[in-house]
């Protein structure tokens, strides 16, 4: 059986995407004088939240997901991030190729609220890799990629940042039930508000929880 081994030589964020999306840059090593027809590569990415420090803000961002410090013994999972596949073409020896995340900034999904929580450093990140390698000098030999392949790299949150900005520059945004959208709609109407942050605003200060 053919052995691969991966790693990672860096991730970047894709300028031309028509979506927020994260490029990594993957290096692939088949066993010596193997031929590798195609690899039909499948990743899962998972965030380890464990295997970094956070600060009081960071801390305090993060506690819809994992509560008080005094419970990150055991709250502090790891995070589904992403899971994508490849196409990886023909090659003998090792090849470096491009693996596309499409991404998104629905802080209803728990990876887009850990980055955002973060305001500086690193996200300790899982990479675990499977898949079909077509393989043979004459004709093809099918083979799986192990299940226990997996590589540790760590992404700097500037990256993620850099990504969001080129889609959502100095936003944010929320998702809402139909029947909260048409409450809110009812609302602007009412009050003749000119914007969705004007609306925002006035809630707020009505609430008391306005800027200060």
């Amino acid at each position: 059986m053919t052995e691969f081994s991966f790693s990672c030589l860096g991730v970047r964020a894709d300028a031309y995407a028509a979506g927020p999306t994260l490029v990594f840059r993957l290096r692939i090593t088949a066993s010596p004088g193997t031929r590798v027809h195609a690899l039909a590569l499948r990743c899962q990415i998972r965030i380890e939240p464990a295997r970094r420090g956070y600060d009081d803000e960071e801390a305090a961002a993060l506690g819809d997901l994992f509560g008080e410090r005094s419970r990150w013994g055991s709250s502090l999972n790891p995070v589904q991030f992403a899971q994508v596949s490849v196409m990886v073409p023909g090659f003998t020896g090792e090849i470096e190729t491009d693996l596309a995340v499409p991404c998104t900034y629905d802080t209803d999904i728990a990876a887009s609220r850990y980055f955002r929580a973060l305001t500086g450093g690193d996200v300790p990140l899982l990479l675990l890799f499977s898949g079909t390698a077509f393989t043979g000098a004459a004709g093809f030999h099918v083979e799986p990629v192990p299940w226990d392949k997996e590589i540790s790299h760590r992404m700097p949150v500037k990256t993620w940042r850099e990504m969001i900005d080129q889609h959502f520059p100095g936003c944010g945004w929320i998702r809402l039930p139909g029947d909260a959208m048409d409450a809110l709609l009812a609302y602007r109407s009412r009050h003749a508000l000119p914007s969705w942050q004007a609306v925002v605003e006035r809630l707020l200060d009505e609430a008391g929880e306005g800027a200060r």
